[in-house]
């Protein structure tokens, strides 16, 4: 089996997915036509040539103004559809779904139509393919507090439908402890918490996120390696990170693949996920992910497998559902 095959074979779980990232310049242009959104660019591949960008910010304003062409619930549901058939492909058997009401909620969508859309299109998911998966309301860290406090208000008579929340957005200057209120009425309410820390803002901004937010899981993290006492702590608690390989180096957090760290966060003993984060704009889905660092890095069939395990042991599942993945996982040979 080849190595493309094998990672393909692995039953895994995608843990850090912006589902909005997730829109390609294709079904882009085909959602601004039914909606009749004006885009900024004037053809795919005018809008795939804009992909070229420098850091954090760059990225994000493009993927605001392709959010635009997202109005009706049938756009949510195709888009997440669309992710879950590319999930499929590349073996994820379980998936936990960012998604960003703000970005929709201040242009005027409701926000019932994203989740109505989203939730529906999980449960085709589930129907078709047996993917199972979770959605994770999250918190646009440039916005306030306070619109945060809003929009969990909003989300209140859909608890039921909302596993978690997290903090994304752009993290310079937006240290997790900006939004202390806000985490502790999730906690109060139940709800699991992840939040990105450590991408662009420094080793700092996770100590915040663990010990302020306490979360579950760590998105990204990867600048954890400036840190030897926070990588002890991690490995000890095994603290989840989610990493996005081809990301990270998209945003220019590393300048190469071959640079990145991940395998050194591995062999220090952490716990060490591989994720797309926003795949439409960052080159590849998960498999690609596994792919193309286990290549560069030269991972092991044995390393691949372990990562694998951590997403499924790190998902926010019942440990009965996960026990037969862990057996399709231990009867894959390396």
């Amino acid at each position: 089996m080849d190595l493309d095959a094998f990672v393909r074979a692995l039953p895994k779980a995608e843990l850090h997915l912006h589902i909005e990232g997730s829109l390609e310049p294709e079904m882009m242009f085909e959602l601004a036509c039914r909606n009749g959104v004006a885009l900024p660019w004037d053809s795919v591949e005018a809008t795939r040539a804009a992909y070229a960008f420098s850091d954090l910010q760059s990225f994000l304003d493009l993927y605001y103004a392709g959010a635009a062409a997202l109005i009706q619930e049938r756009d949510f549901f195709d888009l997440a559809m669309a992710y879950f058939e590319r999930a499929h492909a590349d073996g994820v058997v379980h998936a936990e779904l960012f998604f960003d009401p703000q970005t929709h909620t201040a242009r005027g969508i409701a926000f019932e139509t994203v989740l109505d859309g989203l939730e529906r299109a999980c449960g085709e998911a589930q129907a078709r393919w047996g993917i199972s998966s979770r959605l994770i309301l999250c918190f646009l860290r440039h916005l306030s507090e306070e619109d945060g406090l809003a929009t969990l208000q909003q989300a209140l008579p859909h608890l039921a439908r909302i596993h978690g929340v997290g903090l994304d957005s752009s993290e310079k200057g937006h240290p997790p402890s900006k939004f202390l209120r806000l985490f502790a009425r999730c906690r109060e309410l139940g709800l699991h918490i992840v939040a990105h820390a450590g991408e662009e803002g420094p080793p700092a901004y996770i100590v915040e996120a663990l010990d302020l937010l306490g979360v579950e899981r760590i998105d990204h993290g990867v600048r954890a390696a400036e840190d030897a006492a926070l990588m002890a702590r991690l490995a000890r608690e095994q603290v989840a990170l989610t990493v996005c390989p081809l990301s990270n180096v998209k945003l220019c957090v590393f300048q190469r693949l071959e640079q990145h760290n991940l395998k050194q966060l591995l062999d220090a003993g952490l716990k060490v996920t591989i994720n797309s984060d926003d795949p439409a704009y960052f080159g590849g889905y998960i498999a690609q992910n596994y792919v193309d660092t286990a290549r560069a890095l030269g991972l092991s069939r044995v390393e691949l497998k372990r990562i694998a395990r951590n997403s499924l042991e790190a998902s926010f599942v019942p440990e009965a559902l996960r026990q037969p993945w862990f057996e399709r996982l231990d009867a894959l040979p390396v």
